[in-house]
């Protein structure tokens, strides 16, 4: 008995939450969360390229992750996008911040737009690693719309942490578990 509890695979759960603020090292640390899982895996991404910086950063993001993963660029479905990826037996969803973005700038209705993206994220048949942004340890943004982001990214880093089994906090590169146990 305690020989094959030591050769059992250890896995991630069906949903992680990857949170930290910008350049936290959250990315690098959920990318190997899905690597070290071990299945195929598959890379959710949302960002929009709207500039040199940006397309930049996900240049040096793609560099970074290297081979092996099925690549799924979609800004705003996230639903239609696990659809393509049912050969993923982990999705690494980066980031939930920019998505949230990408759906205020379509002026869908945020909290009906993050209701179902949860409720997709729980229903998905692959596992799901979210990475997403921690905004409200920062000063009180000095305009209404940046406070109403906020709020809306608030909301959803909390109701996506509620449904995940396993929630890590990264700063300066190290993670804290918040929720669940590391694999």
């Amino acid at each position: 008995m305690v020989g094959s509890q030591q050769n059992e695979k250890k896995s991630l759960p069906p949903l992680s939450l990857v949170i930290g603020g910008a350049a936290s090292g959250k990315s690098a640390f959920a990318e190997n969360l899905v690597i070290a899982d071990g299945g195929a895996r598959g890379y959710l991404a949302t960002a929009q390229i709207w500039d040199a910086e940006m397309e930049a950063k996900v240049e040096r993001h793609k560099k970074m992750r290297g081979a092996g993963w099925l690549t799924i660029e979609e800004p705003l479905d996230i639903a239609a996008a696990l659809t393509k990826m049912t050969n993923a037996e982990t999705i690494l969803l980066d980031c939930a911040t920019l998505w949230l973005t990408n759906q205020l700038l379509a002026e869908a209705p945020l909290e009906e737009a993050s209701d179902a993206l949860v409720e997709t994220l729980v229903a998905a048949p692959q596992k799901i690693v979210v990475v997403t942004n921690e905004l409200g340890q920062g000063i009180v943004p000095d305009n209404a719309l940046s406070r109403e982001f906020r709020e809306a990214q608030g909301r959803l880093n909390q109701k996506i942490a509620a449904r995940a089994d396993l929630a890590v906090a990264v700063m300066a590169g190290l993670p804290m578990v918040l929720k669940g146990r590391l694999p």
